[in-house]
């Protein structure tokens, strides 16, 4: 039963990167704080490079949630080839744009297998 999500998660990140575009997730993490010198260390910038969709919200979507904001949109990606899962923490860099993630944040996860993650960005 699991080969079948592993096929599924493969077919949704072909067919975003054949309709979709690269997304950019960044993770930022504080440095340590040293007390013998009382200094912070440099923060860790990760990233990685997901496929992806940016939509907007319809009509519908506005009434049924009062979170969602004018300029906020919807964006689809594929969770195959990520190392980690995107965080609310995370920025989203798409098409030279920089977003941040409002709650809640979607795993579409039949079984176990996450195969898409549907998030609600904000610029």
């Amino acid at each position: 039963m699991n080969e079948l999500y592993d096929r599924a998660a493969a077919a949704t990140l072909r067919l975003l990167a054949q309709f979709g575009q690269p997304v950019l997730l960044r993770e930022v993490q504080k440095g340590a704080y040293d007390p013998s010198t009382g200094k912070t260390g440099p923060d860790t910038v990760t990233e990685q490079v997901a496929q992806g969709v940016l939509l907007d919200f319809t009509g519908l979507e506005f009434q049924a949630n009062s979170l969602i904001r004018v300029g906020d949109k919807k964006l689809k990606i594929a969770a195959s080839g990520l190392v980690s899962a995107p965080t609310l923490l995370s920025t989203v860099i798409v098409q030279g744009k920089s977003w941040s993630i409002v709650p809640p944040l979607k795993e579409v996860n039949p079984a176990g297998t996450p195969l898409l993650y549907e998030l609600q960005v904000r610029s």
